[in-house]
């Protein structure tokens, strides 16, 4: 497989180059057409991708190489203030056949966890290392960031599937500055999406699923969430390189 030059991409490097991997066309197709349907309960995701706000990478099976530079790339556009409410999304090259739920949970976290080790800059001395904590975040290149995995063994939760391959968003906390979980509008934008997801689910709120800073909740937990509504037990996958 060539090297591409820029690790990320853009909506027009779908239809306009010719060094992408036909997985990777194909599972774009899909994404756009399923989170751009009129009835897809995510609006500002919607409202994103069709208004060229969203950034994009893939990894491929036996390569993830390209994916803390495509980060990074993406984690600059913030130095312009236009890009206040952009997100990332990585495709990850299928499994040669489906496989179930923990096995894309698995590989979400040892993406994360890649990530975290190439990271060149340090974690920040005031953020918890610990996922216990409930002021944990997941960083990378000092940024806090929300990331959440969408994989086709969702069948009940037809909201995080969305295609053949495991697809990580990419949220920087920043792009919620007055839509946090505790501000007004924050908490009226994410009732209406909830109650939505709610209704294309046809399952209730998954009970992880909270607001960053909720001293009850633990952040990574939504991170990936159940394909059900039995929360999540045990302990985070990820750690930190000073913990190890």
């Amino acid at each position: 497989m060539k090297t591409i030059e820029n690790k990320m991409l853009v909506k027009e490097d779908f239809s306009n180059r010719e060094d992408l991997p036909e997985w990777l066309l194909r599972e774009y197709h899909t994404f756009h057409k399923t989170v751009t349907d009129k009835t897809f309960p995510c609006y500002f995701g919607m409202a994103a991708e069709l208004g060229g706000e969203l950034r994009y990478a893939y990894i491929e099976r036996e390569d993830w190489s390209n994916l803390p530079k495509a980060l990074m790339e993406f984690l600059k556009l913030f130095e312009n203030p236009k890009h206040k409410r952009y997100g990332f999304f990585v495709f990850v090259e299928p499994f040669e056949k489906e496989g179930d739920l923990e096995d894309y949970r698995k590989e979400f976290w040892d993406i994360l966890q890649y990530l975290h080790e190439q990271d060149p800059v340090e974690w920040p001395a005031d953020a918890p290392k610990d996922p216990d904590h409930h002021l944990w975040d997941f960083r990378f290149g000092g940024e806090p960031i929300f990331v959440f995995g969408n994989a086709p063994a969702y069948k009940q939760r037809k909201t995080r599937d969305l295609g053949n391959a495991m697809v990580l968003g990419f949220q920087p906390r920043k792009i919620f500055k007055g839509l946090e979980g505790t501000e007004p509008g924050g908490i009226n934008s994410r009732d209406k999406v909830r109650e939505r997801v709610e209704k294309w689910d046809n399952l209730p709120k998954h009970p992880d699923i909270s607001h960053f800073g909720d001293p009850t909740h633990n952040e990574w937990k939504q991170f990936f969430i159940g394909d059900d509504i039995v929360p999540i037990k045990g302990k985070c996958p990820f750690k930190h390189k000073d913990m190890n």
